[in-house]
């Protein structure tokens, strides 16, 4: 009994690399695939002020069910979407209403439909954390929310949204964002906030060797350059058909200032267009007057790249 529980837990870690191989993680691969399917639904009003309403919602993602909350104006009409991506959180510490909370608030109560999803693995999220670097689970993600919000636009929980979707992630999720901007031409706006790189090579540097003291994202470092360079979003820049606004401290302990000056080089050298904003002195999350400013110039940004979509 012994042998056969042995050689069936053998062929169980066979199987789980052979799966673990075949699935798609290059831009090519995963711009193969379709996104969305199902429904976002409210499960219940979490908070009601003067400017917006916030609900907890989920939707499917990859057989898996998603939360997060959802704000919505108290005004009449229909409002442009924006999904606002988390950066990393201890999963065993994670709530619903996550530090980005604040960003999500302020953007709703400007005349946005804000969602906040929970990654997987993170607070009612079903599945587990993803620990690369590249985070390619979680782009599909937001990709997936992303097709479900312009399909059910205008209907059920999604009644005052309109089909118009823009990102705002910080620091793990501006990682994200870089790589759902270059797989859906469809989003509309992204803005990128003390962000990992474009490149997953230095991302797998910095995981390794300065956040987990080799605990993590080490593994990536021992993909062939060929491999990794097909994964990277910043190699793909020239399909990104959104605006992009790159926000970033000179004092960001956690993601260099200078990953900020290459990423803008790399936006520019695609024609992508952008703007990019230097905090002097700023660190990984902004306070006081550089939060302020940050999220004037969320908001204008957002409203302008809607508008010129018509």
């Amino acid at each position: 009994m012994q042998r056969l529980l042995g050689l069936l837990a053998g062929w169980a870690a066979l199987f789980s690399a052979w799966a673990g191989a075949q699935s798609p993680v290059t831009i090519a691969e995963l711009a193969r695939l379709r996104y969305g399917g199902g429904m976002l639904v409210a499960e219940r009003v979490l908070e009601r002020n003067p400017s917006f309403t916030r609900y907890l919602v989920r939707y499917p993602s990859d057989g898996l069910r998603m939360y997060g909350f959802m704000n919505v104006p108290n005004a009449e009409g229909r409002f442009p979407v924006v999904i606002v991506i988390h950066g990393y959180v201890n999963p065993a510490t994670y709530r619903t209403l996550a530090y980005t909370t604040r960003y999500a608030d302020s953007l709703a109560r400007a005349g946005f439909v804000t969602l906040h999803p929970n990654l997987r693995g993170h607070g009612l999220s079903q599945g587990s954390p993803e620990q690369g670097a590249s985070r390619v689970l979680y782009a599909r993600e937001i990709l997936d929310l992303a097709a479900i919000v312009r399909a059910q636009a205008g209907r059920g929980a999604l009644e005052k949204a309109l089909p118009s979707v823009g990102l705002m992630g910080h620091s793990m999720g501006g990682g994200i964002a870089q790589r759902v901007a270059v797989l859906d031409p469809q989003i509309r706006a992204v803005l990128l906030y003390g962000t990992m790189h474009g490149d997953d090579l230095k991302n797998a540097r910095q995981i390794c060797f300065v956040f987990t003291n080799r605990q993590r994202g080490c593994d990536e470092l021992n993909t062939p350059a060929q491999t990794l360079a097909q994964i990277s979003p910043i190699n793909f820049y020239g399909r990104i058909r959104a605006s992009v606004q790159v926000h970033h401290g000179t004092a960001d302990p956690q993601t260099p200032y200078a990953w900020a000056e290459e990423i803008c080089a790399a936006l520019r050298k695609n024609q992508v267009a952008h703007q990019c904003f230097t905090y002097p002195g700023a660190g990984h999350t902004f306070r006081g007057s550089d939060y302020t400013l940050l999220m004037s110039r969320a908001q204008r940004f957002f409203s302008q790249a809607f508008r010129s979509g018509g």
